[in-house]
């Protein structure tokens, strides 16, 4: 298994040959299997002496991959797809052959600098400090919790342990489910904000929430872009309040915090510069592989005091000047799953991101006229970055369920429906510049 031999050369050409046709030819969306129908076409796969690798190939690429959506092909518009570009996708071989631990400048000190590099360059799209820092983490619902354990213990010492009966921090009652599973896992409470008419959290309803009720709330989190419906909270007025209450900022831009880069959407973004921390995920509209979210805090050091791990086996490794990723969140071992947003930015510049962010936007714009055009379709609220709620009229919520599968068993889309403020909708998200106004006609002529 560990030599490399004639068999192990025969392997590698034919990984390649792999990825290298996954990512050249164009790909169908695939399809959902049933647990039995992949045990029966699969067979046993795990045994004593092995299939070997041409057998376990095989069952991958005809059995497996087919069960297996193709998030970034460009009909792929439900949750929110993804879009990599072929530089970071190639370059993710390398990570994975390369043996690399980005946990600590002492082992992983050219991974760390080339992440470094990345982060830099999304701080500074937030208007982030110079003494900014912060890591890649698997996705946003690591990068919320390990942000709120942060605003928690820097809460805490501000305190000197006296500590509230329950802790709890603020947000909209539209918040991610993220946010409310991370305050499952740390045993605090929600104070929930009722939502403005586009599901948003402003500065007045948090200030008027807190008036009422504000013992032991040591967060707020807002939302740069919601996942169901692409909104971006009030980020002035709920900063002007983090301030005069001495409140932790988190703004979760997992999704939306790539309209960054945006000319025609930035506006939305003013008040971000002032947060604590941000997210975003480079795996959703940044063009890189799955998975990886970008945590960023103003005062990183904040990060250390509530992560480090102390053992007399790391005590060498912390001696190393400068910050090391696995202080700065919940774990020690981690994988350089930045590196390959790092390669794609260095390969094809950072306008051609912007480009690419604006192209996707442009589309929503159009696809939103589209929309309108159609007597028996309805837009719900104008589109602020790539997300559109609308609605079927005439439509029962099981319409909306059947018609995904519909659409999905005919090889013309992945849609899912959403809901919106009780109401069962149609929602589309785009981020795949590839997507084309053909596509979404495709699938809105599946409504008709």
């Amino acid at each position: 298994m560990h030599e490399y031999t004639e068999e192990t050369e025969e392997l590698a050409r034919a990984i390649v040959a792999y990825a290298r046709f996954r990512i050249a030819s164009p790909q169908p969306l695939d399809r959902v299997a049933p647990p039995d129908e992949l045990a029966r076409r699969a067979g046993r796969t795990i045994t004593a002496s092995g299939i070997g690798w041409e057998e376990a190939l095989r069952v991958w690429s005809e059995v497996l991959a087919p069960a297996t959506i193709s998030t970034d092909h460009p009909a792929s518009v439900a949750f929110v797809p993804s879009a990599p570009t072929k530089a970071s996708v190639l370059f993710d071989l390398i990570v994975g052959a390369s043996s690399t631990i980005a946990a600590g400048w002492i082992d992983g000190a050219g991974a760390i600098w080339a992440e470094d590099q990345a982060l830099r360059w999304i701080a500074d799209l937030a208007g982030f400090p110079a003494e900014a820092g912060g890591v890649f983490v698997s996705g946003g619902s690591a990068g919320n919790l390990n942000a709120l354990v942060t605003a928690r213990h820097a809460a805490d010492a501000l305190r000197n342990g006296d500590r509230p009966a329950r802790w709890r921090f603020a947000a909209a009652d539209t918040v991610h489910s993220s946010a409310v599973a991370a305050s499952r896992v740390m045993d605090v409470d929600v104070v929930s904000v009722p939502h403005d008419d586009r599901g948003r959290l402003t500065g007045e309803a948090l200030r008027r929430a807190l008036d009422d009720d504000h013992e032991g709330v040591f967060a707020v989190v807002a939302s740069a872009g919601a996942t169901n419906a692409g909104t971006v909270d009030d980020l002035v007025g709920v900063a002007d309040v983090c301030v005069e209450r001495d409140l932790w900022l988190h703004v979760d831009g997992a999704y939306g915090g790539a309209g960054l880069l945006a000319p025609s959407v930035r506006h939305l973004f003013e008040g971000l510069e002032r947060a604590d921390s941000f997210i975003v995920d480079p795996h959703k509209w940044l063009f890189a592989p799955y998975d990886a979210c970008a945590l960023l805090y103003r005062e990183p050091l904040r990060a250390v005091a509530a992560h480090r791990q102390h053992a007399s086996y790391l005590e060498t490794a912390q001696a190393q000047a400068g910050l090391d990723p696995a202080d700065l969140a919940y774990h020690l071992t981690r994988r350089a799953r930045g590196l390959p947003l790092w390669f794609s930015l260095a390969t094809y510049g950072t306008d051609a991101y912007r480009d690419a962010v604006e192209s996707v936007l442009a589309l929503t714009r159009a696809a939103a006229d589209e929309i309108r055009r159609r007597p028996t379709l309805e837009l719900i609220m104008e589109p602020e970055l790539s997300v559109l709620l609308f609605r079927r009229l005439g439509w029962s919520p099981g319409d909306y369920e059947s018609w995904w599968r519909r659409v999905l068993d005919a090889q013309v889309a992945f849609v899912q429906p959403t809901s919106w403020n009780g109401e069962r909708v149609a929602r589309l998200c785009f981020v795949n510049p590839r997507t084309t106004i053909d596509h979404v006609r495709a699938i809105l002529g599946t409504m008709d």
